[in-house]
């Protein structure tokens, strides 16, 4: 069922494979719920909707990701009515959570060594994972371009790399010394130990050889953080670096590009944060005047 409907939103709807995947994910959620309610998917109606949508809340979901939830929901909703299993796409009835724009979490320089630097590089996948956050740290990755870096978009001698984003849209990004350094210890030593005689073009692989999955990496950083003690998930390691950048004197359009933003006003959330952090220091300052 779900893979069915994950191959008419690529033939079909024309959707990215990253949006395919999210829905698909979503939809699955969905069967697995009624699964255990024993809801029959034909008798599925409105309120077994909703009740879905209430549990997930009470679940700590966040309501962006309910957004997205209600929105794969009704692209499967449609699916169903196409193929004679729901009468009418009831998903279309429920209503997307307002969202508020907060302002991203962002780590401090010293968090994020903390982060690299409790990975065990003594292993062949311990130097996999310290230069996979490395270069999703240092170049603003999202775990998706990560995953599906390939070697052919890797040019260590110029220490640049290309990298398919949202859309489908393609930018070229810098690395430094640093990420250079974990790169070639991965790339030309550790690497080859593990595919052994097998070919993979991704730069990143699991133990088995195969691409690694934004799951799979999902999962490393919950290890990463159950050692260090933060709080913080794959996609802040992207916003420390755009904070980062802005706080050692990076112009707006620059950051924009390198995060690969379509929209400039999504950029400027990052001046908000870096504005929040220059006041803090500002009250601490003078604050500490008064005092005398």
């Amino acid at each position: 069922m779900v893979h069915a409907f994950e191959d008419e939103l690529l033939s079909v709807d024309r959707r990215s494979r990253l949006s395919v995947e999210t829905y698909g994910f979503s939809a699955q959620a969905f069967l697995d719920w009624c699964d255990t309610k024993e809801i029959a998917l034909e008798k599925v109606g409105l309120e077994n909707l909703i009740a879905y949508g209430i549990e997930r809340k009470k679940a700590g979901i966040d309501g962006a990701t309910i957004a997205k939830d209600i929105a794969a929901l009704r692209a499967f909703g449609a699916f169903l009515v196409r193929k004679n299993i729901w009468k009418e796409n009831y998903a279309l009835l429920l209503e997307k959570p307002k969202l508020h724009r907060s302002l991203p979490r962002v780590l401090e320089l010293e968090q994020v060594e903390a982060i690299l630097d409790a990975i065990d590089t003594t292993k062949p996948l311990g130097v996999r994972d310290r230069c996979l956050f490395e270069i999703i740290y240092s170049s603003g990755l999202r775990i998706s371009e990560a995953s599906s870096l390939l070697m052919q978009n890797l040019q260590l001698k110029e220490q640049i790399l290309w990298v398919q984003g949202k859309g489908d849209k393609e930018r070229i990004l810098p690395f430094g010394d640093e990420a250079l350094y974990w790169f070639q210890k991965w790339i030309h030593e550790e690497r080859p130990k593990i595919l052994k005689q097998k070919q993979s073009p991704y730069v990143f692989i699991n133990y088995a050889g195969g691409q690694l999955s934004r799951k799979g990496i999902w999962k490393k950083f919950q290890d990463l953080k159950a050692k260090t003690g933060l709080e913080a998930k794959v996609h802040t390691l992207r916003h420390s670096f755009a904070t980062h950048l802005l706080q050692g004197g990076a112009d707006l359009r620059t950051v924009q590009e390198l995060l690969g933003h379509q929209d400039l006003s999504t950029t400027q959330i990052y001046t908000h944060i870096d504005a929040s952090e220059l006041q803090k220091y500002h009250e601490r300052y003078f604050k500490k005047k008064s005092d005398k």
